[in-house]
């Protein structure tokens, strides 16, 4: 697997915002972690995350010492956060795929219809803070372009700024609407990860419903409603029913 993540110059400056004895416990977390003494990391970093601080470097950390503590649930758990701050990170994305491979349930995805493919892969292209970044540079550029397209005189430059303008403003708008799907996938519960060992999905909320079949620590599951102490999810096949809310752990 791959090793304890250095922390970027952006959650450096993150964690400057907190108190001192938030930057101290993420140093010494990091201590522990490096010295293998993984249970005094991760209750480091939970006390962190209590908190209030979250950047994709902690949950991957925190992932990592879960992971070397044989507590695979957890480990896929906050791997899955981490992907959600930072999806195009590959160390992340392999160390999920490493844990996927330790849990029971292997199932198949429904196949997405190619577009809603392509749109799904583009939102987890970036996080949505460089979604939004994205989009205020490209508006400037559009703002520049515009200008120069009103104001020259020249017939080629119009021509070649019209055009410029047309897609700079296709992509300010497109990084927007990208920006927003992923900050709606960060903050709305959509997805959880099992946390027993194994729970039986009924085929109502209560506990005489027909039972459906079993899913095992570690899947992922999503999250369709709640109803008292009782959610409705659905696996990525397609199979849909009831579990105990204390059975799954939001992503």
């Amino acid at each position: 697997m791959k090793k304890i993540m250095v922390l970027s110059t952006w959650f450096f400056i993150m964690s400057m915002a907190f108190s001192q004895p938030v930057k101290d416990s993420l140093q010494a977390g990091n201590i522990y972690y490096s010295d293998d003494d993984y249970e005094a990391a991760i209750r480091t970093y939970e006390w962190v995350l209590d908190q209030g601080f979250e950047a994709p470097e902690l949950y991957y950390n925190l992932g990592n010492a879960y992971f070397k503590t044989n507590r695979i649930p957890y480990a896929i758990l906050n791997y899955e956060r981490a992907m959600l701050l930072d999806p195009g990170n590959e160390d992340i994305q392999y160390n999920l795929e490493l844990a996927r491979s330790f849990i029971v349930d292997k199932i198949e995805e429904v196949p997405l219809f190619f577009i809603s493919e392509w749109h799904h892969a583009l939102v987890n292209l970036f996080s949505s803070d460089v979604w939004a970044y994205v989009s205020m540079a490209t508006f400037l550029m559009f703002l520049f372009s515009i200008s120069v397209y009103l104001y020259s005189r020249t017939y080629v430059l119009k021509k070649l700024f019209f055009w410029f303008s047309v897609i700079l403003i296709y992509t300010t708008i497109s990084s927007f609407v990208f920006s927003y799907h992923h900050k709606k996938l960060i903050e709305e519960p959509g997805a959880g990860i099992v946390t027993r060992p194994s729970v039986t999905v009924e085929s109502s909320p209560d506990e005489s419903g027909t039972d459906l079949f079993l899913v095992h620590e570690g899947t992922k599951v999503f999250i369709r409603e709640y109803v008292g102490d009782w959610m409705r999810i659905r696996l990525s096949d397609g199979k849909e029913g009831w579990v105990p809310v204390d059975s799954i752990i939001e992503i």
